[in-house]
Protein backbone atom coordinates (compact mmCIF):
# COMPACT_ATOMS: atom_id res chain seq x y z
CA UNK A 1 0.00 0.00 0.00
CA UNK A 2 1.21 3.51 -0.80
CA UNK A 3 0.66 5.91 2.08
CA UNK A 4 -0.24 9.42 0.88
CA UNK A 5 1.13 12.38 2.85
CA UNK A 6 -1.14 15.44 2.96
CA UNK A 7 0.63 18.51 4.34
CA UNK A 8 -1.58 20.80 6.43
CA UNK A 9 0.92 22.58 8.68
CA UNK A 10 -0.33 26.00 7.68
CA UNK A 11 -4.04 25.28 7.86
CA UNK A 12 -6.69 23.07 6.32
CA UNK A 13 -6.22 22.23 2.65
CA UNK A 14 -9.77 21.64 1.41
CA UNK A 15 -9.08 19.24 -1.46
CA UNK A 16 -6.81 17.12 0.72
CA UNK A 17 -9.37 17.09 3.49
CA UNK A 18 -12.05 15.87 1.09
CA UNK A 19 -9.75 13.02 0.04
CA UNK A 20 -9.11 12.15 3.67
CA UNK A 21 -12.84 12.15 4.42
CA UNK A 22 -13.51 9.88 1.45
CA UNK A 23 -10.91 7.40 2.73
CA UNK A 24 -12.65 7.23 6.11
CA UNK A 25 -16.11 6.90 4.57
CA UNK A 26 -15.02 3.91 2.53
CA UNK A 27 -13.47 2.18 5.53
CA UNK A 28 -9.82 3.26 5.25
CA UNK A 29 -7.30 4.58 7.76
CA UNK A 30 -6.03 8.16 8.12
CA UNK A 31 -3.46 9.38 10.66
CA UNK A 32 -4.04 12.95 11.79
CA UNK A 33 -2.79 15.50 14.33
CA UNK A 34 -4.59 16.34 17.55
CA UNK A 35 -3.46 18.66 20.32
CA UNK A 36 -2.26 15.60 22.31
CA UNK A 37 -0.62 13.11 19.92
CA UNK A 38 -1.25 11.93 16.37
CA UNK A 39 -4.26 9.63 16.06
CA UNK A 40 -4.92 6.72 13.69
CA UNK A 41 -8.47 7.28 12.50
CA UNK A 42 -11.21 5.07 11.10
CA UNK A 43 -15.01 5.26 10.95
CA UNK A 44 -15.98 4.48 14.55
CA UNK A 45 -19.40 3.12 13.54
CA UNK A 46 -17.95 0.70 10.96
CA UNK A 47 -16.95 -2.56 12.63
CA UNK A 48 -14.59 -3.59 9.83
CA UNK A 49 -12.90 -0.19 9.74
CA UNK A 50 -12.26 -0.29 13.49
CA UNK A 51 -10.83 -3.78 13.03
CA UNK A 52 -8.29 -2.37 10.59
CA UNK A 53 -6.90 -0.11 13.34
CA UNK A 54 -6.16 -3.11 15.56
CA UNK A 55 -4.51 -4.90 12.65
CA UNK A 56 -2.37 -1.92 11.59
CA UNK A 57 -1.14 -1.25 15.13
CA UNK A 58 -0.85 -4.84 16.33
CA UNK A 59 -3.15 -3.71 19.15
CA UNK A 60 -4.81 -6.14 21.59
CA UNK A 61 -8.47 -6.51 20.66
CA UNK A 62 -9.67 -5.81 24.23
CA UNK A 63 -8.09 -2.34 24.23
CA UNK A 64 -10.96 0.11 23.44
CA UNK A 65 -10.68 2.89 20.88
CA UNK A 66 -11.58 6.49 21.69
CA UNK A 67 -14.37 7.90 19.53
CA UNK A 68 -13.62 11.46 18.43
CA UNK A 69 -16.45 13.86 17.68
CA UNK A 70 -16.46 17.44 16.42
CA UNK A 71 -19.57 18.81 18.19
CA UNK A 72 -21.23 18.21 21.56
CA UNK A 73 -24.52 17.32 19.86
CA UNK A 74 -22.91 14.26 18.27
CA UNK A 75 -22.60 12.55 21.63
CA UNK A 76 -26.31 11.68 21.70
CA UNK A 77 -25.94 9.06 18.98
CA UNK A 78 -23.19 7.06 20.64
CA UNK A 79 -23.98 7.41 24.37
CA UNK A 80 -26.97 5.62 25.92
CA UNK A 81 -26.75 7.78 29.04
CA UNK A 82 -25.34 11.28 29.47
CA UNK A 83 -24.93 12.11 33.18
CA UNK A 84 -25.06 15.77 34.25
CA UNK A 85 -21.35 15.71 35.01
CA UNK A 86 -20.58 15.00 31.36
CA UNK A 87 -22.13 18.27 30.22
CA UNK A 88 -20.37 20.19 32.98
CA UNK A 89 -17.01 18.72 32.01
CA UNK A 90 -17.66 19.28 28.31
CA UNK A 91 -18.51 22.93 28.94
CA UNK A 92 -15.27 23.32 30.91
CA UNK A 93 -12.77 21.29 28.86
CA UNK A 94 -14.13 20.58 25.38
CA UNK A 95 -12.77 21.04 22.83
CA UNK A 96 -9.66 19.73 24.56
CA UNK A 97 -7.61 16.86 25.98
CA UNK A 98 -10.32 15.13 28.02
CA UNK A 99 -11.87 11.73 27.27
CA UNK A 100 -15.09 10.69 29.04
CA UNK A 101 -16.26 7.10 29.51
CA UNK A 102 -20.04 6.74 29.11
CA UNK A 103 -22.53 3.92 28.59
CA UNK A 104 -22.55 3.17 24.87
CA UNK A 105 -25.52 3.06 22.53
CA UNK A 106 -26.22 0.27 20.04
CA UNK A 107 -24.83 2.49 17.29
CA UNK A 108 -21.26 1.80 18.44
CA UNK A 109 -19.96 -1.65 17.49
CA UNK A 110 -18.22 -3.78 20.10
CA UNK A 111 -15.17 -3.86 17.83
CA UNK A 112 -14.71 -0.17 18.59
CA UNK A 113 -15.17 -0.51 22.36
CA UNK A 114 -13.01 -3.58 22.87
CA UNK A 115 -16.09 -5.63 23.71
CA UNK A 116 -17.19 -3.29 26.52
CA UNK A 117 -20.65 -1.77 27.01
CA UNK A 118 -19.06 1.65 27.47
CA UNK A 119 -17.67 4.14 24.97
CA UNK A 120 -14.76 6.56 25.33
CA UNK A 121 -15.54 9.96 23.77
CA UNK A 122 -13.38 13.00 23.08
CA UNK A 123 -13.85 16.30 21.27
CA UNK A 124 -10.36 17.47 20.23
CA UNK A 125 -9.38 21.11 19.85
CA UNK A 126 -7.03 20.75 16.88
CA UNK A 127 -8.73 22.34 13.84
CA UNK A 128 -7.39 19.72 11.42
CA UNK A 129 -8.72 16.91 13.62
CA UNK A 130 -12.18 18.45 13.84
CA UNK A 131 -12.30 19.10 10.10
CA UNK A 132 -11.37 15.47 9.43
CA UNK A 133 -14.03 14.18 11.82
CA UNK A 134 -16.69 16.17 9.98
CA UNK A 135 -15.36 15.13 6.57
CA UNK A 136 -15.30 11.48 7.63
CA UNK A 137 -18.89 11.28 8.86
CA UNK A 138 -18.75 12.68 12.39
CA UNK A 139 -17.42 9.72 14.41
CA UNK A 140 -13.75 8.79 14.15
CA UNK A 141 -12.21 6.05 16.28
CA UNK A 142 -8.57 6.91 16.91
CA UNK A 143 -5.88 5.54 19.20
CA UNK A 144 -2.34 6.88 18.84
CA UNK A 145 -0.90 6.37 15.36
CA UNK A 146 2.00 4.11 16.28
CA UNK A 147 2.81 0.43 16.42
CA UNK A 148 1.36 -0.87 19.69
CA UNK A 149 3.87 -0.53 22.53
CA UNK A 150 6.04 2.07 20.81
CA UNK A 151 6.30 5.73 21.91
CA UNK A 152 3.28 7.69 20.74
CA UNK A 153 3.85 9.96 17.71
CA UNK A 154 4.02 13.72 18.12
CA UNK A 155 4.99 14.48 14.50
CA UNK A 156 3.96 13.10 11.12
CA UNK A 157 7.51 11.77 10.74
CA UNK A 158 6.99 9.59 13.81
CA UNK A 159 3.79 8.23 12.27
CA UNK A 160 5.59 7.41 9.03
CA UNK A 161 8.28 5.49 10.93
CA UNK A 162 5.62 3.02 12.09
CA UNK A 163 2.81 3.29 9.55
CA UNK A 164 4.26 4.08 6.11
CA UNK A 165 2.94 1.49 3.66
CA UNK A 166 0.41 0.24 6.22
CA UNK A 167 -2.30 2.95 6.17
CA UNK A 168 -3.92 5.03 3.45
CA UNK A 169 -2.97 8.58 4.45
CA UNK A 170 -1.02 10.67 6.95
CA UNK A 171 -2.07 14.29 7.45
CA UNK A 172 1.03 16.27 8.40
CA UNK A 173 -0.05 19.04 10.77
CA UNK A 174 3.40 19.66 12.27
CA UNK A 175 4.36 19.04 15.88
CA UNK A 176 1.58 18.61 18.43
CA UNK A 177 1.00 21.07 21.26
CA UNK A 178 0.74 18.89 24.39
CA UNK A 179 2.53 15.63 23.61
CA UNK A 180 0.72 13.35 26.10
CA UNK A 181 -2.55 11.49 25.55
CA UNK A 182 -5.79 12.87 26.97
CA UNK A 183 -6.98 12.46 30.54
CA UNK A 184 -9.57 9.66 30.73
CA UNK A 185 -12.34 9.99 33.31
CA UNK A 186 -15.00 7.31 33.90
CA UNK A 187 -18.49 8.72 34.49
CA UNK A 188 -20.39 5.43 34.52
CA UNK A 189 -20.14 4.53 38.23
CA UNK A 190 -21.02 7.19 40.77
CA UNK A 191 -17.95 9.29 41.59
CA UNK A 192 -15.97 10.30 38.49
CA UNK A 193 -12.73 8.30 38.34
CA UNK A 194 -9.53 9.09 36.46
CA UNK A 195 -8.40 6.02 34.53
CA UNK A 196 -5.50 7.73 32.73
CA UNK A 197 -3.79 10.95 33.86
CA UNK A 198 -3.19 13.72 31.36
CA UNK A 199 -3.11 17.47 30.86
CA UNK A 200 -6.47 17.90 32.63
CA UNK A 201 -5.54 17.25 36.26
CA UNK A 202 -7.59 15.90 39.13
CA UNK A 203 -7.71 19.37 40.68
CA UNK A 204 -9.07 20.85 37.47
CA UNK A 205 -11.79 18.19 37.27
CA UNK A 206 -12.75 18.62 40.93
CA UNK A 207 -13.13 22.34 40.34
CA UNK A 208 -16.03 21.47 38.02
CA UNK A 209 -17.74 18.32 39.36
CA UNK A 210 -16.57 18.03 42.96
CA UNK A 211 -14.87 14.91 44.29
CA UNK A 212 -12.94 12.87 41.73
CA UNK A 213 -11.22 9.56 42.46
CA UNK A 214 -8.11 8.16 40.80
CA UNK A 215 -7.80 4.50 39.84
CA UNK A 216 -5.59 3.23 42.66
CA UNK A 217 -3.50 1.21 40.18
CA UNK A 218 -2.20 4.51 38.77
CA UNK A 219 -0.89 5.53 42.19
CA UNK A 220 0.83 2.23 42.95
CA UNK A 221 4.17 0.86 41.78
CA UNK A 222 2.84 -2.69 42.29
CA UNK A 223 2.66 -4.20 38.80
CA UNK A 224 0.24 -6.86 40.07
CA UNK A 225 -2.56 -4.32 40.62
CA UNK A 226 -4.64 -4.25 37.44
CA UNK A 227 -5.76 -0.83 36.14
CA UNK A 228 -9.46 -0.39 35.39
CA UNK A 229 -8.73 0.89 31.87
CA UNK A 230 -7.80 -2.10 29.66
CA UNK A 231 -5.31 -0.03 27.69
CA UNK A 232 -3.32 0.78 30.83
CA UNK A 233 -2.61 -2.91 31.44
CA UNK A 234 -0.15 -3.13 28.58
CA UNK A 235 3.44 -1.91 28.31
CA UNK A 236 3.48 1.26 26.25
CA UNK A 237 5.76 3.98 24.97
CA UNK A 238 8.87 1.79 25.20
CA UNK A 239 12.12 2.57 23.36
CA UNK A 240 14.15 -0.33 21.99
CA UNK A 241 16.86 0.03 24.64
CA UNK A 242 16.30 -0.83 28.29
CA UNK A 243 14.95 2.21 30.17
CA UNK A 244 15.50 2.75 33.91
CA UNK A 245 14.20 5.67 35.99
CA UNK A 246 16.43 7.04 38.76
CA UNK A 247 14.45 8.98 41.36
CA UNK A 248 15.41 10.98 44.43
CA UNK A 249 17.18 14.24 45.30
CA UNK A 250 18.53 15.67 42.06
CA UNK A 251 22.21 15.77 43.04
CA UNK A 252 22.08 12.14 44.19
CA UNK A 253 20.26 11.14 41.00
CA UNK A 254 23.01 12.69 38.87
CA UNK A 255 25.71 11.00 40.93
CA UNK A 256 24.09 7.57 40.64
CA UNK A 257 23.52 7.91 36.88
CA UNK A 258 27.19 8.88 36.41
CA UNK A 259 28.26 5.85 38.45
CA UNK A 260 26.09 3.57 36.33
CA UNK A 261 27.30 5.13 33.08
CA UNK A 262 30.95 4.73 34.14
CA UNK A 263 30.36 1.07 35.00
CA UNK A 264 28.71 0.50 31.63
CA UNK A 265 31.60 2.19 29.81
CA UNK A 266 34.07 -0.07 31.61
CA UNK A 267 32.12 -3.06 30.29
CA UNK A 268 31.95 -1.65 26.75
CA UNK A 269 28.24 -0.80 26.97
CA UNK A 270 26.91 2.54 25.75
CA UNK A 271 24.59 4.65 27.92
CA UNK A 272 21.86 7.19 27.21
CA UNK A 273 20.61 9.76 29.70
CA UNK A 274 17.35 11.72 29.72
CA UNK A 275 18.03 14.95 31.58
CA UNK A 276 16.90 18.55 31.42
CA UNK A 277 18.35 21.83 30.28
CA UNK A 278 19.45 22.38 33.85
CA UNK A 279 21.27 19.04 34.18
CA UNK A 280 22.47 18.07 30.72
CA UNK A 281 26.02 19.26 31.42
CA UNK A 282 26.28 17.16 34.59
CA UNK A 283 26.74 13.76 32.95
CA UNK A 284 29.76 11.93 31.51
CA UNK A 285 30.29 8.67 29.60
CA UNK A 286 26.82 8.95 28.06
CA UNK A 287 24.73 10.27 25.20
CA UNK A 288 22.69 12.95 26.97
CA UNK A 289 19.41 14.34 25.65
CA UNK A 290 17.50 17.22 27.23
CA UNK A 291 13.77 16.65 27.54
CA UNK A 292 13.08 20.33 28.36
CA UNK A 293 13.29 22.61 31.35
CA UNK A 294 12.08 21.96 34.89
CA UNK A 295 10.86 25.57 34.80
CA UNK A 296 8.49 24.66 31.93
CA UNK A 297 6.81 21.32 32.61
CA UNK A 298 4.85 21.53 29.36
CA UNK A 299 8.16 21.27 27.48
CA UNK A 300 8.93 18.01 29.28
CA UNK A 301 5.54 16.55 28.32
CA UNK A 302 5.84 17.77 24.74
CA UNK A 303 9.29 16.23 24.16
CA UNK A 304 8.99 12.93 26.06
CA UNK A 305 7.96 10.64 23.21
CA UNK A 306 10.23 12.34 20.69
CA UNK A 307 13.24 11.82 22.97
CA UNK A 308 12.39 8.14 23.42
CA UNK A 309 12.22 7.75 19.64
CA UNK A 310 15.50 9.62 19.15
CA UNK A 311 17.27 7.05 21.29
CA UNK A 312 16.07 4.35 18.89
CA UNK A 313 18.32 5.93 16.27
CA UNK A 314 21.35 5.58 18.57
CA UNK A 315 23.30 2.52 19.64
CA UNK A 316 22.81 2.88 23.41
CA UNK A 317 22.34 -0.30 25.44
CA UNK A 318 20.53 1.28 28.36
CA UNK A 319 18.85 4.64 29.06
CA UNK A 320 18.70 6.25 32.50
CA UNK A 321 16.10 8.93 33.05
CA UNK A 322 15.69 11.49 35.77
CA UNK A 323 12.22 11.56 37.34
CA UNK A 324 9.92 14.55 36.78
CA UNK A 325 7.65 15.31 39.71
CA UNK A 326 6.26 18.56 38.28
CA UNK A 327 3.20 20.36 39.74
CA UNK A 328 0.44 19.87 37.13
CA UNK A 329 1.71 17.33 34.62
CA UNK A 330 4.03 15.31 36.86
CA UNK A 331 1.63 12.42 37.40
CA UNK A 332 0.88 12.13 33.68
CA UNK A 333 4.55 12.38 32.68
CA UNK A 334 5.67 9.79 35.23
CA UNK A 335 2.79 7.47 34.34
CA UNK A 336 4.05 7.31 30.75
CA UNK A 337 7.72 7.10 31.75
CA UNK A 338 7.14 4.30 34.28
CA UNK A 339 5.22 2.27 31.70
CA UNK A 340 7.97 2.86 29.13
CA UNK A 341 10.50 1.59 31.69
CA UNK A 342 8.44 -1.45 32.55
CA UNK A 343 8.40 -0.22 36.19
CA UNK A 344 12.22 -0.38 36.45
CA UNK A 345 13.02 2.30 39.05
CA UNK A 346 16.11 2.99 41.16
CA UNK A 347 15.50 5.10 44.26
CA UNK A 348 18.45 7.03 45.72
Amino acid sequence: METVIERMRDGIEEAGMRRAGEILRRGGLVAFPTETVYGLGADALDEKASGKIYQAKGRPSDNPLIVHIADWEAIGKIAAEIPPGAKLLADAFWPGPLTMILKKSDAVPLATTGGLDTVAVRLPSHPVARALIRAGGGYVAAPSANTSGRPSPTTAEHVAQDMDGVIDMIIDGGSVEIGLESTIVDLTEGTPTILRPGYISREMLEGVVGRVEVDHALLSEDVNIRPKAPGMRYRHYAPRAQLVIVEGEQQRVRQRINELAAANAAEGRSTGVIGTQESRGCYANALVKSIGSRQDESSIARHLYGILREFDDSEVSVIYSESFDTPQLGQAIMNRLIKAAGHQIISV
